[in-house]
């Protein structure tokens, strides 16, 4: 089997079935499964893979266990030579898997990548970055992000010096999509099991650089995204009170950076 497509879902049945119609129009003339992971699952979710995906691997959990466990669980049943991880809110558009694929194929230097991803009315989303400093996220999530020299530091962060047109190698990429070989990941490992959700992007493509693979955006590969952005909405203030998923953020912060303190970023173009 060339390819394993694995796509982790949270109770979204709904843009579940966009994705996996999107995969099974626009994938084609490569050799490949389709399998599901799914969170805390629910009847209309179990429904809908039995009634219109009864031919993929699904893979429900009870729980809600968070990304890495459901890439962890889609890998651990994949046939692949090679894996494409996608979000259940990503939409496929023609030839962007295949396009990838190539890519990845024809330079075994190359870890892993992942496409330029788009809001639904076509316009970009960040989805390359570099590495955090422990700045960023209070940069991100405190009102200190409206002063110049914290706007500075973001762009930097979110590389807004890159017009994002041509292949670059970059610290990581966002993991709603990512392409990477079996091979890669038999040195790398799995995503690291101590985050529940965030942060266990960037630590896997740090892993990938410590490794000795790049880590590439790849722009002429485009998917569309339904980020809903959780963790930052009703603002600085309520968000820090109320929402659970700022404080996830913010704690899986923390792991990352006492797991690599000490440890000296890795170098690349």
């Amino acid at each position: 089997m060339e390819l394993s497509i694995i796509v982790a879902n949270y109770r979204n049945p709904e843009l579940l079935k966009v994705c996996l119609d999107s995969i099974k129009k626009c994938v084609t003339d490569v050799t490949y499964e389709l399998i599901v992971a799914d969170s805390a699952t629910q009847e209309d979710t179990e429904m809908l893979m039995r009634e219109d995906f009864g031919d993929l691997k699904f893979l429900p959990f009870k729980e809600n266990v968070g990304f890495q466990a459901m890439v962890k669980k889609g890998i651990e049943n994949s046939v692949g030579e090679y894996l494409l991880v996608l979000n259940g809110d990503i939409i496929v558009t023609e030839n962007a898997v295949q396009q990838m694929l190539k890519f990845l194929k024809a330079d075994a230097s190359i870890g892993i990548i992942g496409p330029k991803l788009l809001n639904f009315n076509g316009t970009p989303q960040t989805s390359c970055f570099r590495f955090y400093k422990p700045w960023t996220i209070v940069y991100r999530r405190t009102f200190l992000g409206k002063f110049a020299f914290a706007k500075k530091h973001l762009d930097w962060f979110l590389m807004h010096d890159y017009d994002h047109k041509e292949p670059k190698e970059v610290d990581w990429l966002m993991g709603s999509a990512l392409m990477f070989s079996k091979k890669a990941i038999e040195k790398v490992g799995l995503m690291d099991p101590q985050y529940f959700m965030y942060m266990e992007d960037v630590d896997w493509c740090r892993r990938f650089w410590e490794h000795g693979f790049k880590v590439v955006f790849f722009p002429f590969a485009q998917m569309h995204h339904y980020h809903g952005k959780g963790s930052a909405k009703g603002g600085v203030i309520k968000s820090l009170l109320f929402n659970k998923y700022t404080w996830i953020h913010i704690i899986s912060g923390f792991k990352y950076f006492k797991k690599f303190l000490g440890k000296p970023l890795p170098i690349h173009n």
